[in-house]
This record gives C-alpha cells, sequence and structure tokens, in this order.
C-alpha cells in the first residue's frame, strides 16, 4: 500500500510526518488520528509531540532512541490511524457574550459580510468549529470550517492588547485568546470561561481534532459565569457528538 506521507528529518533530534501540502480538514484529520496513535502507545525518548495544521513534528532524544526505531513507531502508528480513525467527537461548548465592549470589531465584520451584527452572531454560534491547530498561545484554537461569508482580513494596525477569552475571526478563521496579548484578529466576542488555566489539570481541556461550540448569552449570564470562574469553577463542559 502506497504511504500517504512523507517523513522529513530535521536535525539529529526531529523529524516531521507531513500529510499533504495544504491546509484542508482532510489533511488535519489524518493529524489528529496519527497523534492520538503516538500518545495511545508512548516511546521511551520521545520528548514532545507537534501537531500543526498538516504535519506532525517529533522531538526525541537520539541518545535513548534511535532514528531508525522511530521511524518504525511512526510507520505502525500511520497504519493504525488508518484501521482506527475516531469514529466520535468531543465538543466543548464556549459561552459568548458577543458586541459591545466583549466584540468592538462586531460590526466591522458585519460590514464586511454585509449582513447585519444579528446575523454575523447567527452565523458564528450555529457552526461546530474543529481544533485544526493549538499555538500562538497555550490553548489557542485555530478553528476551521467557519461561515465562508464571515471571512474578515485581520486588521491593519493590531491591537497591543487582547483581553482574555476573546472570540476573533481572523481571515478564514475564527478563534479563542486564552490570555491576554497582542493580537490583530477581529474580535466579535468574548467568553467568560478560560481555555487555559495552570491550576486545572490539564491546562487546556481540548486538543487538536476536538470541537468547539459557541453559544451565546446576554451580559447577565457572562457576569454569573465570571464570578463564578473568579471562585474557581472553570470547568469547560463538553458533550459527545
Amino acid at each position: 500500500m502506497t504511504e500517504n506521507f512523507r517523513l522529513l528529518p530535521c536535525g539529529d533530534s526531529a523529524v516531521t510526518v507531513e500529510f499533504g501540502d495544504s491546509i484542508r480538514a482532510e489533511n488535519s484529520a489524518k493529524v489528529s488520528a496519527f497523534t492520538e496513535q503516538l500518545n495511545k502507545q508512548p516511546l521511551s525518548g520521545i520528548m514532545e509531540i507537534i501537531p500543526t495544521y498538516r504535519s506532525v513534528t517529533i522531538c526525541f532524544d537520539p541518545t535513548v532512541l534511535a532514528y531508525e526505531d522511530l521511524e518504525k513507531q511512526i510507520r505502525k502508528a500511520a497504519k493504525r490511524r488508518r484501521r482506527h480513525a475516531q469514529e466520535k467527537k468531543r465538543i466543548f461548548i464556549l459561552p459568548v457574550a458577543y458586541g459591545s465592549e466583549f466584540g468592538p470589531d462586531l460590526q466591522r465584520v458585519a460590514d464586511h459580510a454585509g449582513i447585519s451584527p444579528i446575523e454575523v452572531v447567527r452565523r458564528h454560534a450555529t457552526r461546530i468549529y474543529r481544533i485544526d491547530m493549538i499555538g500562538f498561545l497555550p490553548g489557542f484554537p485555530y478553528l476551521s470550517e467557519m461561515d465562508p461569508t464571515l471571512e474578515t482580513p485581520r486588521l491593519a494596525s493590531p491591537r497591543t492588547v487582547i483581553p482574555t477569552g476573546a472570540v476573533g475571526i481572523g481571515g478564514k478563521q475564527t478563534g479563542v485568546y486564552p490570555m491576554e496579548s497582542p493580537g490583530g484578529w477581529n474580535l466579535i466576542g468574548r467568553t467568560p470561561l478560560l481555555p487555559y488555566d495552570p491550576s486545572r489539570t490539564p491546562p487546556v481541556p481540548y486538543q487538536t481534532g476536538d470541537y468547539i461550540r459557541f453559544l451565546p448569552i446576554l451580559r447577565a449570564e457572562y457576569e454569573r459565569l465570571a464570578k463564578a470562574v473568579a471562585a474557581g469553577d472553570n470547568l469547560i463542559p463538553w458533550e459527545e457528538g
């Protein structure tokens, strides 16, 4: 059987397993399933597994794990991936207050799409988004499958400070800022929950291949949930799909 991946050595202590040359849901699904198989049977000497949109980079200790042995494990995981593709999915639910000070760019997105802010919210919140990659910040999910009418260019001048929990749109993608940081995405709302919480185990509850659904809430509910989070209740609910 022809292999549907490429092995790209990265120096003497890392290798990239590439499943395609473009950002596509099909390639992202392959990455998720392959990473899951590697994590099911961890190999001594593997230091870190880094999944992206279309590839997985594996960092290893060459004094513990020979490249030849790692390559064998990679090929086994790739075969198991094809046999045991994930059938069920975890959908994490993030409540979001849209517009006003929570989403200062909601009107900009609406104007760019030629629709009302209410329609932006409806289209944004009716999709279930796949987490294609986590990066930029711990717990920042790059989400695909957004309604194409909501595609909006990034800001010409990025903000120096974006609040924790801000929900934004950047080009064809949407995502959530897990902590305060600079950024150039269009902010349309904010969740009171903390995608990244170092006091929680694990600090980031979701992973590449999981899904996120946004639930519109009013200000009163946002404030209630924010108080609960401040009191230590920061579990992010999820359901099986």
